[in-house]
C-alpha cells in the first residue's frame, strides 16, 4: 500500500466532516478527507438542502393557489412534478461542487473511498492505500433507521431517498413518524396535493417540541387536511401490486388505511460500523461513538463528530462539533465545549417550528420556577400584511435569575428567527437586557420581544 502521512485525516465528507477539514488546513494542519459517496454528505445531497428546494416549490404553489388573496390572478395553477424534482437534485449539485472547489481552495487532500481504522495512527482507504495521521476524526454520519417489517423496498415503501426522487406522484401516501423529516415530507406532499396521513408512536406529534407547540401544529397540519394518528404503531403492511394496505394498531383498534405509498421516518442509524473500531479502545453505546466534551475518544488520537457521535443529529452540530474538535488539537485557548441546550432545531413543515434550549414541562422537570411569555402571530402587524397571521412565540425564563431558559416557535419564518434567541442564549442575556432591545418596526421579530415582555406581564400589543 502507498503510505501517506498527514496530521489530521478526517473519514466523512459532510457537514462536521468538510468543516473540520478546512478549519484543521486554517490552522496550519496538514490535512486530508476520506470520503466514499459525495462531499457534502447526506445533508447537502439527500436531506437538508434537497428537501428545503422541494419545500420551497410547495411553499411557491402554496402562494400561487392564494393569489386572489392578495388582490392578484393566477389562472390554471399547476405544477411539472419532474421540473419540480430536478430542480432539487440541481440545487444539491451546486453545492457539492461548491465543497470540491473550498478542499481544493483549504489543500486538503480528498481520497474517494471508504476509511477503516488499522490500529494506533493508520487507517486505509478501500483496504488498498494506507494514511497515517497523528488525528483522526470519524464523521461519517448515520442512515435512515429500518425497522421489522418496514424496510424501504424502492417502490412501495420509501425511504428519504425514494420520498426525494419519486418515480411517480401519489395520490395517496402514510408516513410513519413525526419527527422532523417525517412531517417536512408530510408537508410537502400535502400542500403538491398528496392525501396524507401521519402515525406517530408516541402520544403527540413533533414529541421533542414543547407541547403547546406540538399541539398547535397538530391543529395546523389538521385544518390542512392532514390526518394525524397519534399513540399509534404500523403493525403490518400488506403490500399489492401498486398500492399498500396498512395496518396501525390504535386505541387498542387495528385500522386498515390502503395508500399508494408509505415513507418511513422513524429516526437513524450510526454508520460506525466497518470502521475498525475494534481495533481500537473506542467505545460505542447503541452503535452511537462515546466521546468527551473535546470529542475525544478512549482511544488516543482518534475523535468522533456529527451524527455517529450521537444526538442531536443536526448538521449544524455536527459542523460547531468539528471546529471544537480541531481548535482543542490545536491547543487554542479560547475553545469552549458545546452546549447542547443552546443548539436550535428547525423544521420546515408548513407552519415552520424552531426552537431552542428547554421546554416549559423540562424546566419544570430540572426544578425551575418558571415565567412564560407567549405571543401570537394575529398580534403582529407584519405577520397580517404577509398574510401569515397563523403562529406563536413562547419564551421560558428562570423566575429568580431572568435567564432565559428556552424559546419555542410556530409560524412563518421562524426558522430565521430562532438564531436570535440563540445568541441570547450564549452570551448568557437576561430578560432584562431583551427587553431593553430595539427591535425593528415591522418585522416578525418585534413578537420575539412581545413574548419576552409577556413573561413579565407587559405586553404591549396583546
Amino acid at each position: 500500500m502507498a503510505e501517506t502521512s498527514f496530521d489530521i485525516v478526517v473519514i466523512g465528507g459532510g457537514p462536521g466532516g468538510y468543516v473540520a477539514a478546512i478549519r484543521a488546513s486554517q490552522l496550519g494542519f496538514k490535512t486530508a478527507l476520506v470520503e466514499k459517496s459525495h462531499l457534502g454528505g447526506i445533508c447537502l445531497n439527500w436531506g437538508c438542502i434537497p428537501t428545503k428546494a422541494l419545500l420551497r416549490s410547495a411553499e411557491v404553489y402554496n402562494l400561487m393557489k392564494h393569489a386572489g388573496e392578495f388582490g392578484l390572478k393566477a389562472d390554471n395553477i399547476g405544477f411539472d412534478f419532474t421540473k419540480v424534482i430536478e430542480r432539487s437534485r440541481k440545487v444539491s449539485a451546486q453545492l457539492s461542487g461548491g465543497i470540491k472547489h473550498l478542499m481544493k481552495k483549504n489543500k486538503v487532500t480528498v481520497f474517494d473511498g471508504h476509511g477503516k481504522l488499522l490500529g494506533k495512527g493508520a487507517l486505509s482507504v478501500n483496504d488498498n492505500q494506507k494514511l497515517n495521521a497523528k488525528h483522526i476524526i470519524l464523521a461519517t454520519g448515520a442512515r435512515a433507521r429500518s425497522l421489522p417489517g418496514l424496510e424501504p423496498d424502492g417502490k412501495l415503501v420509501w425511504s428519504y431517498r425514494e420520498a426525494m426522487t419519486p418515480d411517480v406522484m401519489p395520490k395517496s401516501l402514510l408516513v410513519v413518524g413525526s419527527g422532523a423529516i417525517g412531517i417536512e415530507f408530510a408537508s410537502f406532499y400535502k400542500t403538491m396535493g398528496v392525501d396524507v396521513t401521519v402515525v406517530e408512536v408516541m402520544d403527540r406529534v413533533m414529541p421533542v417540541e414543547d407541547a403547546e407547540i406540538s399541539a398547535f401544529a397538530r391543529k395546523a397540519f389538521e385544518k390542512q387536511g392532514m390526518k394525524i394518528m397519534t399513540s399509534a404503531k404500523v403493525a403490518k403492511l400488506e403490500k399489492g401490486k401498486d398500492a399498500v394496505t396498512v395496518h396501525v394498531e390504535v386505541g387498542g383498534k387495528v385500522e386498515k388505511i390502503k395508500v399508494d405509498r408509505v415513507i418511513a421516518a422513524v429516526g437513524v442509524t450510526p454508520n460506525s460500523e466497518e470502521l475498525g473500531l475494534e481495533k481500537t479502545k473506542v467505545k460505542t453505546d447503541k452503535g452511537f461513538i462515546k466521546t468527551n466534551q473535546w470529542l475525544q475518544t478512549d482511544e488516543p488520537g482518534v475523535y468522533a463528530i456529527g451524527d455517529v457521535a450521537g444526538a442531536p443529529c443536526l448538521a449544524h452540530k455536527a459542523s460547531h462539533e468539528g471546529i471544537i474538535c480541531v481548535e482543542k488539537i490545536k491547543g487554542l485557548n479560547d475553545v469552549h465545549p458545546m452546549k447542547r441546550e443552546s443548539i436550535p432545531g428547525c423544521t420546515y413543515c408548513t407552519p415552520q417550528v424552531a426552537s431552542v434550549g428547554l421546554t416549559e414541562t423540562a424546566a419544570k422537570e430540572k426544578g425551575y420556577q418558571i415565567k412564560v411569555g407567549r405571543f401570537p402571530f394575529m398580534g403582529n402587524g407584519k405577520a397580517i400584511a404577509l398574510g401569515e397571521p397563523e403562529g406563536m412565540i413562547k419564551t421560558v425564563f428562570d423566575a429568580k435569575t431572568g435567564e432565559l431558559l428556552g424559546a419555542h416557535m410556530i409560524g412563518a419564518e421562524v426558522t430565521e428567527l430562532i438564531q436570535g434567541f440563540g445568541i441570547a442564549k450564549t452570551l448568557e442575556t437576561t430578560e432584562t437586557e431583551l427587553m431593553h432591545t430595539v427591535f425593528p418596526h415591522p418585522t416578525l421579530s418585534e413578537m420575539m420581544h412581545e413574548s419576552v415582555l409577556d413573561a413579565y406581564g407587559r405586553a404591549v400589543h396583546f
